[in-house]
Order: structure tokens, then C-alpha cells, then sequence
């Protein structure tokens, strides 16, 4: 049985990154020139003004429809989730002060905080929370249905919410925090579409103006539960500019927070900005549909991993500030499986052989490359599947999600942020009906009882990570999947605000505080 889990108490953020690897796209954050008060000197708590340039800016701000892609980190402005995770990746309360399971582990019970209400006035209660899970499994355009499949049914009592299981799933309380089930008012929620346009959640902030796309005005929420460490009076979000314009807007204060991509480093440093490293999951992949010709053939599969350089993309794309890693996560996270590392180590001359041996001379195999935009992860792909026969040739499709998540093409990029429960990071890249799954209903032999294994496997049980490592590990015998390489979420900050919490993959604002300079 886990152990019963009340809230810590909240501290400020602490100053000092730890570097770890992010993959994927990075986050940008951007906002307009704002002075922090009137007189030019603001302080903490005293008009102090956020201004954050994103390249994510939310295409949606109904939490359901946004899913849990990097938005999250933006909707966590307003919406607030039964749990969040603390800086070593953990489960801690959120909107929930506490939860527990019964003895056969296929039901938890989250206790609410009382006292607690959504931004429209209306209660942060049991129902509440019944009503995000369904509309997340029953709404039409939902992004989440398929993350809340253990959740049978719930029943609301007061400020108790009871999850019924379809199996036991000790993952739940990693599940249900920022990514997964952002909570809004279900009077507001009744209408999905004016939710998407006028954001109601619990959470640190309330949105006061939204143009859609391109800026969203937000004022501290006096109701939020841990108002009292919430030390920003305003934000102002927008969506980045050109990334080559980040830098200098910073400088000049016209931004104070803002994502950075690892060319842009250097000059950042150079400027006088805070540079750091957030704590993060990502990892990138090439796909292979092993239900299409030419990787119906093992041999072929193989030949490409082989072919692989993944230092290179290192090199070449992340300016010192990445890693290699051939896992769904970056090296040091608890899901990483040391005894399945460099498992396919980089060797051409093997990968000729194998070309060889299926009856592929070079040049015969040819593939086109689908990706949604001009990315150069694809020219050394394809540089370095040149150097051993295979051709292969780059097409953009603007509209690659549609035949990506329908599983039609047979050769693609993807990277992803992870998700604060590392089961799930598994069954996305590796389950029979994973979204980032190329080859469904493909999986390798063997996985699914090892990800059985590990839901009846309470988290703080001394045999948690060798049974998640195992499930890493029947995962990686996948042939869907080559992984490349991680990078950080580089973010560059002014010195005038303080340093955030660590919490991995998350933008934390708890304890943050903007001083009047610059």
C-alpha cells in the first residue's frame, strides 16, 4: 500500500538550474513591454509584472481539447489539477490535499481542500472533479480519453472524489497533475467552445483578456489555495516573434521570460541573462511503420539502427547543451533502463550487411521522410541512411498529424515532452494503440504484462524501479521506434526574477518573485 499523502508546505522557489534533458521542441515564452509599476521600481507582490514570450502559445485553452502537448505548461496559468509533481518528479497535492487506496489497490479516493472555488465562484469539489474526468473521456474532440482508459467510473461525496478502476493502476496520482487533468469549472465546461475562449480554472492566475493566437492577460487569483506564495501581479503571454528577435528583446526589457533555442545561448550568456536548464523528459525519435514495406523486414529495421550517428545530432543540433540517449527518456530518470544502453551502437559497415543479407543493393531502398516542417534532425537522417544505401528523400506535409495519428505513413520524426507518469511515456511510444506508435497495433512481445507489472507495483515499493526498468526494457525491443537524442528546455530569464522551482518539465511560478530591476 502507498503511503498516505498530505500537502508539504510550499516554500519559495529556489534559484540554480540542474541540467537535464528536454527533447523536442523547446518552450518559448514571451510578453509585452510592461513597466512593473508606475514609478519604474516594482516590487515583489507590488505590481510585478510577468511578461513571457512563448513559440507555444495555446492554439486551445480548453484544457480537454489542449491535451497534454507543451501547452500545459501555459494552461497551468489558470487551471489547477488534483496533483503536481515536485523537483524530483514526485506526486505532491495540488488541488487534493490528500489521497489514499484501498487494499486491492483498483480504487483512490482524493481529498480536496476545502474551502476552494474556480474563478466563476462556483465550488472546487468531488463533482467537479467527476465532471473533468468524463467530459475528458466523452467529449468529441478530447485529447485525453485515451490517458484515463484505468478509470471506470467516479462518484463525487462532498469534497471526496472516489476513482473506480478498471485495473490496479498505483500510477494515478503521477496520472492526474498538470498534464493530464487540468480541472475547469463545470459551469463553465458546459460549454466547451466559450471555455476555449474564456478560460475558468482554480488555478495561481485568472485570464482577464484573450486574443486568440497571439496574447493573453492574466491577474493573480486571491482564491487560489496557495495564494500566499504566489508573488506575480500580472501576466502578460504572447506568442514568441521570430526566435532570432528573443534575445534582444530581453535585453531591452520588452520580454523577461522567454524559451531559448541552444544557438541562441551564447548570446543570451553574453547579454547578461539568466540561462538554465529545465528539468525535463524528452527524448527524439525517428518512427518506422513496420506494417509497410521496406520495415515489414527486421533486417531492415535493424539496418537503419545501425545507421544511426545519434553524437552527431548531439553536435549538430544542440550546441553542447544535449544528450544521446536510444530510451523515451533522457540518462538518469528513473524509467531509464542502464542494461538496455547502447544496445545498437553506431555501426555503417553492419548496416550494409544487413541491406545485403535482405536483398536490398544500395540505392534500391528508397523511403520518403514525412514531417510537418522544415527540420534539420531530417537532413542528417538522411545523410546518414545515404552513407550506407538507403535513399531517402524529405516531404513536408503541413497536415502531417492527420496521417501520422492514423498510422498511414511509413517513415517519420517525432519528439516528446514526456508525461509525469513514465507508464504512460511507455504505452504512448510502445502499446497497441499508443499515439506515438507508428506501427500500430504492433507491440513487442512481452510488454504488456510487464506494464500490468508495474501498475499493481505501488510507487514506493523498494521493487518500483527495477519493475519500471523492465517495462522500459520489454518496450525498447519495439522495431517502431529509433530514438536520437535529448536537449534541454534552454529558458532565458532577466535577472530581475528570482529562480524557479526545478520541477522537471514543469514552469512552477510558487515563491517567484520580479524585483524593479531589469
Amino acid at each position: 500500500m502507498p503511503a498516505h499523502h498530505t500537502a508539504p508546505r510550499r516554500g519559495p522557489g529556489r534559484s540554480g538550474p540542474r541540467t537535464a534533458a528536454v527533447a523536442g521542441a523547446l518552450v518559448a515564452l514571451l510578453a509585452p513591454a510592461l513597466t512593473a509599476c508606475g514609478s519604474g521600481t516594482a516590487s515583489a507582490g507590488s505590481g510585478a509584472t510577468l511578461r513571457w514570450t512563448s513559440s507555444y502559445f495555446p492554439a486551445h485553452w480548453d484544457p480537454v481539447v489542449s491535451g497534454s502537448g507543451a501547452q500545459f505548461r501555459e494552461l497551468a496559468l489558470t487551471y489547477a489539477s488534483l496533483t503536481r509533481t515536485d523537483e524530483t518528479g514526485k506526486a505532491v497535492p495540488d488541488l487534493a490535499r490528500s489521497w489514499e487506496y484501498n487494499k486491492k489497490g483498483d480504487r483512490i479516493t482524493f481529498h480536496l481542500r476545502p474551502g476552494l472555488k474556480f474563478s466563476d465562484g462556483e465550488p472546487v469539489d468531488g463533482a467537479a472533479v467527476k465532471a473533468a474526468v468524463e467530459r475528458a473521456q466523452k467529449q468529441k474532440n478530447s485529447a485525453l480519453f485515451g490517458d484515463l482508459t484505468s478509470i471506470r467510473s467516479v462518484t463525487a461525496k462532498g469534497l471526496d472524489a472516489v476513482l473506480h478502476l478498471t485495473q490496479v493502476d498505483y500510477q494515478i496520482p503521477q496520472l492526474l497533475g498538470e498534464r493530464v487533468l487540468q480541472i475547469a469549472s463545470p459551469k463553465a465546461a458546459a460549454n466547451p467552445a466559450e471555455l476555449d475562449r474564456a478560460p475558468v480554472g482554480a488555478g495561481p492566475f485568472v485570464v482577464t483578456q484573450l486574443v486568440p493566437g497571439t496574447k493573453a492577460v492574466l491577474r493573480k487569483n486571491p482564491d487560489y489555495w496557495d495564494a500566499k506564495n504566489i508573488h506575480i501581479d500580472t501576466v502578460e503571454l504572447t506568442s514568441a516573434p521570430d526566435a532570432s528577435t528573443v534575445v534582444s528583446g530581453l535585453r531591452t526589457g520588452v520580454y523577461n521570460f522567454a524559451d531559448l533555442a541552444p544557438s541562441q545561448a551564447a548570446a543570451a550568456r553574453k547579454a547578461g541573462l539568466d540561462v538554465f536548464s529545465q528539468p525535463g523528459f524528452n527524448a527524439n525519435n525517428i518512427s518506422l511503420n513496420v506494417n509497410k514495406a521496406p520495415f515489414d523486414d527486421d533486417r531492415v529495421v535493424d539496418a537503419v539502427r545501425y545507421a544511426i550517428n545519434r553524437q552527431e545530432f548531439v553536435d549538430k543540433l544542440t550546441f553542447g547543451y544535449g544528450s544521446v540517449t536510444d530510451q523515451p527518456f533522457p540518462k538518469g530518470y528513473v524509467a531509464y533502463d542502464p542494461k538496455s544502453a547502447n544496445l545498437y551502437p553506431y555501426d555503417p559497415a553492419k548496416s550494409r550487411k544487413l541491406l545485403a543479407e535482405a536483398g536490398h543493393k544500395p540505392g534500391t531502398v528508397r523511403l520518403d521522410l514525412v514531417i510537418p516542417a522544415e527540420d534539420p534532425q531530417a537532413e542528417l537522417v538522411q545523410s546518414q541512411l545515404a552513407a550506407v544505401g538507403i535513399t531517402v528523400r524529405i516531404k513536408i506535409d503541413k497536415n502531417w498529424a492527420t496521417p501520422f495519428f492514423a498510422k498511414d505513413l511509413t517513415f517519420s520524426l517525432y519528439g516528446t515532452t514526456g508525461r509525469d507518469s513514465a507508464l504512460q511515456t511507455l504505452t504512448a511510444h510502445f502499446g497497441p494503440h499508443g499515439p506515438l506508435n507508428l506501427s500500430s497495433p504492433y507491440e513487442p512481445a512481452g510488454f504488456e504484462a510487464a506494464v500490468a507489472k508495474v501498475r499493481r507495483t505501488p510507487l514506493d515499493s523498494p521493487d518500483y524501479t527495477k519493475v519500471l526498468q523492465a517495462a522500459t526494457r520489454a518496450g525498447l525491443r519495439s522495431k517502431a521506434l529509433v530514438f536520437t537524442y535529448s536537449a534541454p528546455n534552454l529558458i532565458a530569464k532577466s535577472k530581475a526574477i528570482s529562480g524557479l522551482p526545478r520541477n522537471p518539465a514543469h514552469i512552477d511560478w510558487t515563491g517567484v518573485t520580479i524585483s524593479g530591476t531589469r
